[in-house]
């Protein structure tokens, strides 16, 4: 039996994406010359919208993205849902590269792992969850600052003390905003025992589609066997469960409509 779809629903999430960043605010009438809605049906949907708080009108007939939807995204982000999306996605991981994988999140200027699975190998690396990891000096951190807003970024380097660990610790301020750019432009990031010597990790951004991050994925181990080799083949797993949990993110979008 196919799926009963409201068709109200699908077409109010089809006003609410013509918002963007570049187009904060609509009328009426870009509504239904986008959506193929006659002029009244796109003006009763927009005033539908503002009446339950997804929109707010900043003058007549002009409207604006409620902060409803910022509520709502912080209640997703604040309870383990992500983590229940991504552990399996770590499971399999794990099970293909045979070394230990995790997630994280980035909160008050530290990585947080919220999931993990490990390896079967005798030699492993353990991370638990709610392990907290420095930004600076880690495969995670450095995903992070690297994706995170220009003026984060910039807070976070002038504020955090950065300490070194071991001899491959980054420490000088252009050398690090150098390094971050590589991860940007490349779309990965790899510590090679900057944080503790002998482990080797690489991670890679799980983003929204406005290109936000919102987690980290990596796998990691012993640097004796996580060797170059074992990194490209990590970095192409990573690369697709990540692609996949990006997609999982939006469920079953735009299927079975009415």
């Amino acid at each position: 039996m196919a799926p009963q779809i409201n068709g109200s629903v699908v077409k109010a999430f089809t006003v609410l994406k013509l918002f963007s960043e570049q187009r904060p605010e609509l009328t009426a009438s870009e509504v239904a010359r986008e959506t193929g809605m006659n002029g009244i049906t796109a003006h009763r949907f927009l005033r539908t919208l503002e009446h339950v708080g997804a929109l707010v009108a900043v003058s007549k007939g002009v409207y604006r993205l409620g902060y409803v939807f910022a509520d709502l995204g912080d209640r997703v982000l604040q309870n383990d849902a992500l983590a229940r999306l991504l552990q399996p996605h770590l499971n399999a991981l794990s099970e293909e590269l045979r070394e230990a994988t995790m997630a994280t999140v980035f909160r008050s200027d530290m990585v947080y792992c919220i999931a993990r699975a490990t390896s079967a190998r005798s030699l492993s690396v353990e991370i638990r969850v709610g392990s907290q990891l420095d930004g600076y000096c880690t495969a995670h951190g450095k995903t992070w600052l690297a994706f995170m807003p220009e003026h984060e970024r910039q807070r976070y380097l002038e504020t955090v003390e950065r300490v070194r660990f071991t001899k491959n610790t980054i420490t000088d301020l252009d050398a690090l905003n150098a390094e971050l750019e590589i991860v940007r432009r490349q779309g990965y990031a790899i510590n090679n025992s900057e944080r503790e010597d002998g482990i080797r990790a690489v991670a890679v951004p799980v983003r929204t589609r406005t290109g936000r991050m919102i987690a980290g994925l990596s796998a990691f181990g012993p640097s004796t066997r996580f060797t170059e080799k074992t990194t490209e083949k990590a970095l192409v797993a990573l690369r697709a469960a990540a692609l996949q949990a990006e997609n999982s993110l939006y469920g079953d979008e735009g299927e079975g409509a009415e």
